[in-house]
């Protein structure tokens, strides 16, 4: 099952481990039971004085296996194989298993382990999915620290039926007692106050109880996190209040055109990006959702950021980089139909449509992408483009043109995501040039139609452009004494990466301006 790279790799993480544990298998006569078996006999192999491996397991889920610490009621199980993206998550779970602390912080673990209930979790994935490990790796970990939490991450390609039967038609997908919990990325600490009722009122007092900054940066992208390096290089006390750190660079998969790194992921370069912050004791507030801007009542003084936990807290200067999310395309259906045949990532649901017809609106690079990409999984795939061009650059567009199995139309408007039985069975779209509309028959429609700043809570208080744009100068500065902006939720152009973290730095730098001007 593992080449011998992977296998030295994999020897190395199992130097670490440190407790006894045993992993229990349930298997079939199937292809996937014999490469489970192959696998896990390689890991036991590994570390024989420590693991022991048994195939007696009763699951009725096959192929699967349990790990569990001697001694412990734990109950982390895996049904399918762990490969592909999920491999990290194999690793961390067998390490954490045998006793290798975990990168979580105390506070956070604690948390964990304070949980009282009965929580019986089921996650499903995809291999393909690069969102998928960070919620599997935050239920794996709950499994271990707390007895009360049982996590089975499921394979959805292994357990078509199931996926199926239970409609999921994106990932990943959490049930929590038999019942859906969420969709969608999560980490740990999100996945524990949704379920701690009493965790806002607790985050609120801290919030409140923090001493004002010199600047605080609202948002944790790149255009944050390079905000908060450089004006914590300053010297002055920065805080950087961010509803997901690293924003939606969590979301993109390849990275290729960041100047010095030939190539990443979007996941690794966030968490680079906040370990560039924490290296300048940036004071990092994750998971806090901004709701509103006070501007200073007078010259020289504090500007308050109300939290939508009902926390404040209080700057000198305050730089906004809440950036952008996904476009909605606004049609009759779309809401209705999200998670259940809607998507707006190819790479994390696009294997749930193996076989099956699907479209993609728009027909800019990320659209054409994604078409490109689907159709080397799903049976046919329509993209819809508004324009009368495609927009993508022209060597996407010739590969798109080049698959038997797309068909593209052009100058159509998408009005209508159509449905029965609580799933999508069509699109609706109306060709702009002669006003006939059509319906192409369908199982999966992908929105890829752009990006939509997070500004909406800062109307009526700092300047916005008609698309909803922070109005920004060079220098970053915004209608407001002491407020700037930097980054995709801006007036700037070109919506990019290394841009963004341009922009932030040269925000940091005006702020600093700003204040020692102000003595």
């Amino acid at each position: 099952m593992l080449d011998d790279n992977l296998k030295a790799q994999l020897g190395a993480y199992m130097e670490r481990v440190q407790q006894p544990f045993e992993i229990v298998a349930s298997l079939s006569d199937s292809e996937n039971s014999r490469d489970m078996l192959s696998l896990l006999q390689t890991i036991q192999g590994l570390r024989a004085d420590k693991i022991t491996l048994k195939t007696d397991g009763q699951d009725a889920r096959r192929p699967s296996f349990t790990l569990r610490r001697e001694g412990t009621d734990t109950s982390l199980r895996f049904a399918g194989l762990p490969l592909g993206h999920e491999f990290t998550s194999l690793v961390l779970a067998l390490l954490w298993t045998g006793g290798h602390p975990p990168k979580e912080d105390a506070e956070g673990m604690d948390a964990i382990r304070a949980l009282d209930g009965d929580f019986n979790f089921e996650v499903y994935m995809s291999l393909s999915c690069h969102n998928c490990p960070d919620v599997v790796q935050a239920l794996s970990l709950m499994a271990i620290l707390n007895p009360k939490v049982k996590t089975t991450v499921i394979e959805g390609g292994a357990f078509q039926d199931e996926v199926e039967k239970r409609e999921i038609m994106a990932v990943p997908m959490v049930f929590l007692n038999g019942q859906v919990f969420a969709s969608g990325k999560m980490t740990a600490a999100e996945i524990v106050a949704k379920l701690d009722t009493n965790s806002a009122a607790r985050e609120a007092a801290k919030i409140d109880a923090k001493a004002p900054y010199d600047v605080l940066i609202v948002g944790g992208g790149p255009a944050g996190a390079a905000a908060g390096v450089y004006a914590a290089r300053k010297g002055i006390r920065t805080g950087i209040a961010a509803e997901r750190f690293g924003g939606q660079v969590n979301d993109t998969l390849g990275i290729e055109n960041y100047i010095s790194i030939l190539e990443t992921d979007g996941p690794k370069l966030a968490a680079a990006l906040e370990a560039h912050a924490r290296a300048y004791d940036v004071d990092i507030m994750n998971l806090q959702k901004a709701a509103q801007i006070i501007p200073a009542e007078q010259p020289g003084g504090l500007i308050q950021v109300k939290m939508d936990n009902g926390g404040t807290l209080q700057a000198k200067t305050v730089i906004l980089s809440t950036g952008a999310r996904w476009r909605n395309v606004n049609v009759p259906g779309e809401a209705e139909y999200k998670n259940k045949g809607v998507a707006y990532c190819p790479h994390c649901d696009g294997p749930l449509f193996k076989g099956k017809r699907t479209a993609v609106i728009g027909g800019g690079n990320s659209g054409v992408e994604a078409a490109i990409d689907l159709a080397g999984i799903v049976a046919h795939v329509t993209l819809i483009e508004f324009a009368d061009t495609l927009k993508a650059d022209a060597v996407l567009v010739n590969k798109l043109k080049s698959l038997p199995n797309v068909t593209i139309h052009t100058n159509a408007q998408t009005t209508e995501i159509t449905g029965a039985e609580g799933k999508v069975n069509g699109l609706k779209y109306k060709d702009r040039a002669t006003g006939e509309e059509h319906t192409v028959p369908l199982e999966g429609v992908f929105v890829q139609i752009g990006l939509v700043p997070n500004t909406e809570w800062l109307k009526g208080t700092v300047e916005l452009s008609k698309f909803g744009e922070i109005i920004i100068d060079a220098k970053g500065h915004t209608n407001v004494p002491g407020v700037f902006a930097a980054g995709d939720c801006t007036t700037v152009p070109y919506k990019q990466i290394v841009i963004a973290a341009g922009a932030g730095a040269t925000a940091a730098l005006s702020a600093f301006d700003h204040l020692i001007r102000q003595g």
